[in-house]
């Protein structure tokens, strides 16, 4: 991957994708887990009963969080690895382009145990795109981009272990409650859980987050770059801070909506 230069850092986003834009910073990728969490996009806090449906997450024991970009709910648990490959220098870089580097970079990762990953749409996961991954027509993996600047954060969720089913199903419930049935002019997706799937159950293969992690590392190693760990720089945890705050207004009425 011609993408990935010769300093990678496993840390925090947001600061970073600042940081690495103003080439502040070398490029990064970034390794977390969220425990029972579920991510809505803009368009999901516009849904005509959102508060009922946040409220059915909150007794399914997810924690639930707006983010301040486009795409739809994900849900997040300690079987899901998300991964970002934040880069400098992209302006002449296409969209297309971001999405096709995760996709090798993924498809990489696990070329010892499959050739047969594919990116297109699956109709009917959760928050679906052109760029889902997928075995046998069932979506383990999706792909979204942020850009600010001359830097991009390509970012994806890995569901390798775990209850998919569970997960799809609470993300349909989510919405059937949200709408109500009612006319949107946004188009939210019909979620059917039969059509997502976990990576070790589609490999037969049982994998951990922990395995994902080290297969992350070792791919970057085969490009014969350094990796090293290092926290964020006193501007970077500031500015970290600051944002943390503003998240956290952003969410006032989602974490005050009564169970």
């Amino acid at each position: 991957m011609k993408l990935i230069q010769p300093y990678i850092r496993l840390r925090l986003m947001m600061p970073l994708l600042l940081s690495i834009s103003h080439r502040l910073s070398p490029p990064t990728m970034r390794l977390w887990v969220h425990p029972n969490t579920i991510v809505l996009g803009i368009p999901d806090a516009k849904l005509p009963y959102i508060d009922e449906g946040i409220q059915l997450l909150k007794r399914a024991g997810f924690h639930v969080v707006v983010r301040n970009s486009g795409g739809l709910a994900v849900a997040l648990d300690n079987g899901v690895l998300n991964i970002s490959l934040i880069l400098p220098g992209v302006k002449d870089l296409s969209i297309h382009e971001g999405y096709e580097a995760m996709v090798r970079f993924v498809t990489y990762m696990l070329d010892d145990l499959t050739d047969q990953i594919e990116a297109y749409e699956i109709v009917n996961s959760y928050c679906p795109g052109d760029y889902d991954l997928s075995i046998n027509g069932k979506k383990f993996a999706g792909i979204s981009q942020r850009r600010v600047k001359d830097g991009v954060a390509v970012q994806i969720y890995l569901d390798v272990e775990g209850n998919s089913y569970k997960r799809a199903k609470v993300i349909r419930d989510f919405y059937d409650i949200s709408k109500k049935g009612e006319k949107t002019k946004f188009t939210y997706p019909s979620v059917d859980p039969h059509v997502m799937s976990s990576l070790s159950d589609l490999l037969n293969t049982q994998l951990t987050v922990e395995d994902m992690k080290v297969r992350a590392k070792k791919s970057l190693a085969a490009f014969n770059n350094e990796v090293i760990e290092q926290p964020f720089s006193d501007s970077e945890q500031a500015d970290y801070e600051k944002r943390l705050e503003q998240m956290k207004k952003r969410n006032e009425r989602i974490e005050s909506t009564s169970t």
